[in-house]
């Protein structure tokens, strides 16, 4: 059973939310919050394995709550729940540490897969918005640093980025699936990112990736 606590400022939001959720018996809703400065509170009570977050909110917002929440343990993950992916808050917000984002139009279906996904520590990025984001921020913070990366190490990222799975860049690149995931193990410890959410954001910001 996959518990789940749900941010927004907005009550039919979440009650929307809920309704969808709990249509799926292994997800289970254990709170809500109204704001950032909540959820901490309500995070703190149930200690759920998922937080969906909404961004713009009043108070504490969705990226500072993001990265109080992050810095609890157990942490939670956390899935950023928008209304537009063009927001440069959603990428401020996956910067910070959330997991993936979904937008608030998505279907009853992609809303419990994309809450199962995060669960399960897999990645859920749209790469086309995110490239689109970082385009933005390269422009105003550009870092040449290479983190020490083997050529190999960049290709596997590179994959990553696109949105490949591990299987998917095994194939593309005619590699074992475990060795692939030794590379994505060290591409992620020399960039000092927690997940493969956070290697592709780190790469577009850091200029590791060719934005096209």
């Amino acid at each position: 059973m996959i518990s789940v606590v749900l941010v927004d400022d907005e009550p039919m939001v979440r009650q929307g939310l809920r309704m969808i959720l709990e249509s799926d018996p292994g997800l289970r809703v254990v709170g809500e919050a109204g704001d950032g400065a909540e959820a901490v509170s309500v995070v703190r009570a149930t200690r759920p394995e998922v937080v969906c977050m909404d961004v713009r909110m009043p108070g504490v917002d969705g990226i500072r709550a993001t990265e109080l929440l992050l810095a609890l343990e157990p942490a939670p993950r956390v899935l950023v729940v928008t209304t537009f992916s063009s927001d440069d808050h959603v990428f401020d917000a996956l910067r910070a540490g959330a997991a993936g984002f979904l937008l608030k139009r998505a279907s009853a279906d992609e809303v419990v897969s994309a809450v199962r996904a995060v669960a399960a520590g897999d990645q859920l990025l749209y790469p086309e918005a995110v490239r689109t984001l970082a385009l933005r921020h390269l422009r105003r913070q550009p870092d040449p640093a290479a983190f020490d990366l083997t050529a190999r190490e960049r290709e596997v990222l590179g994959l990553v980025a696109a949105g490949m799975s591990n299987a998917e860049i095994a194939a593309q690149l005619v590699l074992g699936v475990e060795t692939v995931r030794t590379h994505v193990a060290k591409v992620l410890a020399k960039l000092g990112a927690r997940d493969r959410t956070q290697a592709v954001v780190i790469a577009y910001t850091r200029g590791l990736v060719r934005i096209h």
